[in-house]
């Protein structure tokens, strides 16, 4: 089996591609690793692919565009046990590969090049990634996921070709190389990082990538595989704030520092309440789908709250908070009758009514998210054809 393969995502490269295919097969001789060169083609019309084949590269053509799916498909049509992927622009060194192929022999799954430690020659990364984009989207990534990689975006990263397939990336853009951290972070693969040069790409033309729409698309793919930072853990302040400050107002008004918070604030306490409720209900729904379709690794602690999420116990505690909606209600009604029905002041009622919209729609929520939970967890039965 071939040991390396050298794959490169191409676009309209004609003027890089062969300085790069050169630079790769010169390593794969010169280490004398058992390689290839790959070049994933994703719909050139410059004569890459040309170029490729005179040099002895292997190429695949990909008709869905994109970066992601051009390494997607270049993963798979790859002969190598091992995979070291890099941009064809002449900005990442192809014949200075013995760090990543020497990580990935002592049992790595996933080696990323840092560009932050291996040095960033002057005009290669625009101000904006270098002091902005990058260090912040790899910051929220290591917190969020609590991955060791110090460099989310780093176009130079070898991993072993059997489990980044066993991820079952689907990213067609350029945040695939966010989808490939933070995957195998989740799936507990063995990520290692090793330092790496970038300089100027040797192209006229400007680069395919967008700052600002790619940016945007990794924090998204940042947020969406964080059900806790996305959900959970916004929802649960909202949730005890909310509700902390809704009981005490239940009292009667309260005053901290000369100031009076009344039903004003309870009505605004009533909706964090709610919302962060909600919140952590599309935590647990969200966490469901994603664990059954395997976007997400399960955990203990997840399976046991998913197991308390039943039709059963969610009309219970539904069925107790729907009650005391009604004996908020009749304490509304009866209140308001004492008066003959009449006006009355809005202050000796909101607290009955607002209680009354508190526990009703709470314990909607906790029917609905029940029946919901059921519905995400039921078996599909094979089709029989």
């Amino acid at each position: 089996m071939t040991e390396l393969t050298i794959l490169m995502p191409c676009l309209n490269e004609a003027e890089t591609l062969e300085t790069c295919i050169v630079k790769a097969m010169d390593y794969l001789k010169r280490s004398d690793v058992d390689g290839e060169v790959l070049i994933a083609d994703n719909g050139s019309t410059d004569g890459s692919q040309d170029i490729a084949k005179r040099l002895g590269a292997r190429v695949v053509d990909v008709p869905v565009k994109g970066y992601g799916a051009a390494l997607g498909a270049g993963i798979a049509a790859a002969k190598g046990k091992f995979v070291i992927m890099g941009d064809s622009d002449d900005s990442y060194d192809f014949s200075n590969l013995d760090p990543f192929v020497e990580e990935l022999r002592k049992g790595a799954d996933l080696v990323m090049g840092n560009r932050f430690r291996g040095g960033i020659e002057k005009d290669a990364m625009p101000p904006l990634h270098r002091y902005l984009g990058n260090p912040v989207l790899s910051a929220v990534g290591r917190v969020f996921y609590r991955t060791p990689v110090g460099d989310f975006h780093c176009g130079l990263r070898g991993f072993s070709r059997e489990a980044i397939l066993g991820l079952h990336l689907n990213t067609p853009g350029m945040e695939f190389a966010s989808e490939m951290v933070i995957r195998a972070t989740l799936f507990g693969l063995d990520i290692r990082e090793v330092p790496t040069t970038l300089k100027p790409d040797g192209r006229s033309r400007p680069p395919h990538l967008r700052s600002w729409r790619d940016g945007w698309l990794h924090l998204k793919l940042l947020l969406t595989f964080a059900p806790y930072w996305l959900f959970y853990y916004p929802g649960l302040i909202m949730f005890w704030t909310g509700l902390i400050s809704f009981c005490a107002l239940m009292m009667g008004p309260v005053v901290i520092g000369g100031v009076t918070f009344d039903v004003g604030t309870m009505i605004l306490s009533s909706a964090l309440l709610l919302t962060g409720f909600q919140m952590v209900c599309f935590y647990a729904l969200s966490r469901i789908f994603a664990v059954r379709f395997n976007l997400l690794p399960t955990s203990d602690r997840f399976e046991r709250l998913r197991k308390k999420i039943t039709v059963d116990n969610a009309c219970i505690a539904g069925g107790i908070l729907l009650f005391i909606a009604f004996i908020a209600t009749l304490s509304g009604i009866f209140s308001w009758g004492a008066t003959g029905f009449g006006d009355m002041d809005a202050s000796s009622i909101v607290r009955a009514a607002s209680m009354a919209v508190v526990s009703a729609s709470l314990g909607l929520q906790f029917i609905t998210t029940g029946f919901l939970s059921s519905m995400l967890q039921q078996q599909i039965r094979p089709d029989p054809s």
